[in-house]
């Protein structure tokens, strides 16, 4: 088992450990402070106030985990059987170390963004004009691109602007239900570390790992019953982090496949909350309402109308989400043919999705 692999490991565990910490402590300091989600407002179900600062606890093991990274490395303290590995990489780091401020400055301000937004239900064209900015700020500051395979360096940029408010939206739009998003996340966090890791793509990967253990410390508490929500701050914040790292994984390597279609993949990956967003702007858009208002047509809620609990529902989804990863990897590797039959697939298996999306759309009910 070589080195990289135990560091991958050790990085992951450190997210999840500290988030696991920390949650609680949140939890605690939510109630002394009234950061609450009430029943009336609340659309995940419950019937107590529950606490809201679920964002800022993930946020804050996140930024311990790299500041206390970048300290082992300056001071040259870390076990030695990593060693070798740390200062190979060590160079690499120091070259995108103004890059990675950025980053990491956009994902703060993601939280701060979704904080305010908890606290004082900040209008829409104020949240996309700071998500805009933040946007921005990874972009511009933290070089973020997206891959389109065309050697047109502005669409890039574009590119980049939209997926980034997409994807904050779209994990905003999905936090519907206890757990559902941010089990949604670990999954997806989980494959690109799995992808960078194959790339060659060493602080994609570490940087991925951390994310999906920081998901599944967060996870924990907040799987139904949940004693604690994410809040805007965490779906922003996870948002944020999916497409950052969704925009720098490689998907192309000729080494690997024969094909192009493996610049899918971040798409398929993401497919489940993405096809969700989609479905929902569109229900809402032919039902004559405001796309950014929250309603019960997700297909968390299609699944429970369905007849099935919301702990089965968010199973559901979440077995859904991921299917569609594990089916898109051979992608990576295969043949035209083989990439063509399996992307062919996802497509079925989202269209099922977007069938039941569909399914008596608008109309809303109790179980919603």
């Amino acid at each position: 088992m070589n080195t990289c692999f135990f560091i991958y490991i050790i990085v992951f565990a450190a997210g999840l450990l500290l988030t696991a910490f920390f949650t609680p402590v949140y939890r605690v300091l939510a109630e002394k402070l009234d950061f609450m989600d009430r029943p009336a407002n609340n659309h995940k179900g419950h019937g107590k106030a529950t606490a809201l600062l679920g964002g800022a606890a993930m946020f804050s093991a996140w930024i311990l985990c790299i500041f206390a990274s970048v300290l082992m490395i300056v001071y040259g303290v870390y076990p030695e059987f990593i060693k070798n590995v740390v200062e190979l990489y060590i160079p690499g780091l120091k070259n995108v170390s103004m890059q990675m401020f950025f980053v990491i400055l956009g994902a703060f301000l993601a939280v701060v963004l979704g904080l305010v937004d908890d606290r004082f239900a900040l209008s829409a064209k104020s949240k996309f004009t700071g998500q805009f900015v933040i946007a921005c700020i990874a972009v511009f500051g933290g070089g973020i691109r997206m891959n389109l395979s065309l050697d047109i360096p502005v669409l890039s940029v574009i590119a980049a602007l939209f997926w980034i408010m997409l994807l904050m939206n779209s994990i905003n739009f999905f936090d519907n239900m206890d757990g559902l998003a941010v089990g949604t996340i670990a999954i997806a966090m989980f494959f690109f570390s799995f992808i960078a890791a194959m790339n060659g793509q060493f602080f994609i990967a570490v940087f991925s790992a951390l994310n999906c253990g920081v998901c599944c410390g967060f996870w924990i508490y907040n799987a139904s019953p949940a004693s604690i929500f994410m809040g805007d701050s965490g779906s922003h914040f996870l948002g944020y982090l999916a497409a950052v790292v969704a925009a720098e994984v490689t998907f192309f390597d000729k080494g690997y496949s024969l094909s192009r279609f493996p610049v899918l993949i971040p798409l398929l990956i993401l497919a489940v909350p993405l096809f969700d967003t989609l479905m929902v702007v569109i229900i809402r858009t032919l039902n004559k309402k405001p796309f950014w208002i929250g309603d019960h047509n997700h297909i968390s809620h299609r699944f429970v109308r369905m007849g099935l609990s919301r702990k089965k529902a968010v199973l559901l989804v979440h077995l859904s989400a991921l299917a569609v990863a594990v089916g898109t990897l051979p992608i990576y590797w295969g043949d035209f043919r083989t990439a063509g039959v399996l992307v062919f697939q996802a497509f079925l298996f989202l269209l099922i999705i977007t069938v039941l999306q569909l399914n008596n759309a608008g109309k809303e009910s109790d179980n919603g």
